[in-house]
């Protein structure tokens, strides 16, 4: 089951506060962005928060998922909690705080020179 559009985007509203939030669609399912750097999956309607110290210890109790096959544990965020805009925003914050900017990409040239 894919994440549904208005999920992804309930889930955006209730963060917009954090910084610059955005979802990007990879296989019917979402990656969540803050400040450019993922924080988040959602998978199957579920939110899973990447695990870091400072959300662990604001939350202090939590449920790890999977939010599929192979993948590292996540922190599953539970549906009520979506509500609560100020925790939910404040727990992204602090989570793209302490994860590491992204890697910039390199350009590869572009192969295609004909040969004589």
């Amino acid at each position: 089951m894919a994440t549904r559009q208005s999920t992804i985007d309930f889930i955006l509203e209730q963060i917009s506060e954090a910084g610059v939030v955005s979802a990007r669609k990879m296989f019917g399912e979402y990656a969540v962005y803050c400040e450019g750097k993922v924080v988040a999956l959602v998978c199957d309607d579920q939110f899973f928060l990447k695990p870091t110290n400072a959300a662990k210890a604001f939350m202090k109790e939590y449920e790890e998922g999977y939010p599929f096959p192979g993948a590292k544990a996540y922190i599953l965020i539970p549906g009520d909690k979506w509500d609560d805009s100020q925790w939910l925003t404040q727990l992204v914050k602090m989570s793209a705080a302490e994860l590491p900017a992204p890697k910039k990409r390199i350009s590869k040239p572009k192969s295609g020179v004909k040969k004589k």
